[in-house]
């Protein structure tokens, strides 16, 4: 067996890591994982505080997920799904579709968020050309400002976050991108009708030529945990049903049960056209996601093979069987085990750990749904003034829990909180003490944007 060392030293010479600038990359090498807990090679521990980047639903080596998996592997390991199917795969296709809103009752697997809006993409563009009545002008797609979908030319394409998508530009697509639709932001007296009064006029000029409009539902993660009003959501979906334009959810985050329900768009009575699931479905523990049709859009890709309708698009491990065997355990959890009862048990402790920081004086406001939160970090306290981009704090203060035993990662001057479903109340008693004590610590003496060190990744 290598030693912690030469491990150490083959990541740093070898491994290539995702957003990531390995020049000033510090390595931390996970040997093994325990419930919400991470132990790297060196014997340490770290409490992890966004579920291994928002997808270890239940925490590591939950029992039932363990079981599923090594139970598939006496099956058949993998198995195409061109022109054939496996038994988890079909099961977990019939559970999706029971479990979605309305008549979402066709699965699309993929194997990460990405590729479910990549297929969601295609799938909205290529219904309106072989619609029952076409309309070959539906060719452009509606985003929101600073959206995430994914690192795919389609799907980076309906992203607004240029630290990700600038380089690549001359290769994306045109996309009409209308304002973020913050909820702090909104002015004094204003709600949802602020943010949709644009998306109207948009929809009302140009709608024949627009396929569809994606959205992350309530909370735009990678913008900083944004959270958008109440009704806009449901708003959205009346003027796009009302337009005759697609709606397609990206629910990689908020979908799964982590907000104590299987999908955001149920917090406002909303079934899209086209709904995307990831991260999350298998409990964070295979890769594997879901893209969601109705009916009527999956009927216009039937007919015979010489038409030429079927979806032309597929990947490799589509449908792994181990996958799915995964997902199966993990849904079983969120709807027959308790899974939405351990969000209701820690929703008011975590309601108490963030009314906790906001007593400290560089913290500017907390935010909260189901068991997603974030916390945002100002030199003041008041939300209109920011800290230099290149002093890094929320970085700073990411390096300092790491010491404490606490594993976070940063977005811009935001601090996620998204540990696995499973943390019992001793472990996020831990967690927001040493969160506390980290922010306390770090902008009672920051240190000067010359002296911070490189995080090993983007913020």
């Amino acid at each position: 067996m290598p030693t912690s060392a030469e491990l150490i030293d083959w990541d740093r010479q070898h491994y290539w890591h995702a957003f990531t600038q390995m020049a000033e990359y510090t390595p931390l090498v996970i040997e093994r994982a325990e419930g919400v807990w991470l132990y790297d090679v060196e014997g340490n521990r770290y409490l992890d505080g966004i579920s291994s980047m928002w997808c270890n639903l239940y925490g590591h080596r939950h029992p039932k997920i363990d079981a599923a998996i090594r139970n598939q592997l006496d099956q058949v390991a993998h198995a195409t799904s061109l022109g054939m199917a496996t038994v988890p795969a079909i099961q977990l296709a019939k559970r999706l579709a029971e479990l979605a809103p309305g008549d979402l009752n066709h699965v699309f697997f993929g194997s990460d968020g990405s590729s479910a809006v990549e297929a969601a993409i295609k799938i909205a563009f290529q219904y309106w050309q072989q619609h029952e009545y076409p309309q070959p002008k539906k060719q452009r797609f509606i985003a929101l400002g600073e959206a995430y979908h994914g690192d795919t030319l389609g799907s980076a394409s309906v992203g607004g976050i240029d630290r990700f998508n600038a380089m690549f530009q001359p290769l994306l697509f045109d996309v009409i991108r209308l304002p973020i639709p913050d909820r702090e932001k909104l002015p004094a007296g204003a709600d949802a009708s602020y943010y949709l009064a644009e998306l109207d006029r948009v929809l009302s000029a140009e709608h024949e030529t627009i396929a569809a409009m994606v959205i992350e539902p309530c909370i735009q993660a990678a913008a900083g945990m944004i959270f958008h009003p109440a009704g806009y959501l449901h708003g959205v979906r009346e003027l796009t049903r009302k337009y005759n334009v697609l709606l397609i959810a990206d629910e990689i985050v908020t979908g799964c049960g982590r907000i104590g329900k299987m999908s955001a768009c149920e917090l406002e009575g909303v079934v899209p056209d086209l709904l995307c699931l990831g991260k999350s479905l298998s409990g964070g523990y295979l890769p594997i996601s879901a893209t969601i049709a109705t009916s009527e859009i999956y009927q216009a890709f039937l007919g015979t093979a010489a038409s030429a309708r079927s979806f032309r698009h597929g990947h490799t491990y589509a449908g792994n069987p181990l996958a799915a065997a995964a997902a199966l355990a993990a849904l079983e959890i969120t709807q027959d085990s308790g899974g939405a009862q351990d969000v209701s048990n820690r929703q008011e402790q975590l309601n108490e750990l963030l009314a906790n920081l906001e007593r400290l004086p560089h913290v500017a406001s907390t935010r909260r749904m189901g068991m997603i939160a974030a916390v945002e970090l100002t030199p003041t306290g008041a939300n209109a003034e920011r800290y230099p981009v290149e002093m890094r704090i929320a970085y700073q203060i990411c390096r300092e829990a790491l010491k404490r035993g606490l594993w976070l990662r940063p977005l811009g001057d935001t601090l996620v909180i998204m540990p696995p479903l499973s943390i019992t109340q001793d472990e996020l008693t831990f967690f927001g003490e040493m969160l506390h004590d980290s922010i306390a610590t770090v902008t009672a003496n920051p240190l000067p944007p010359d002296q911070v060190a490189h995080l090993a990744g983007d913020d």
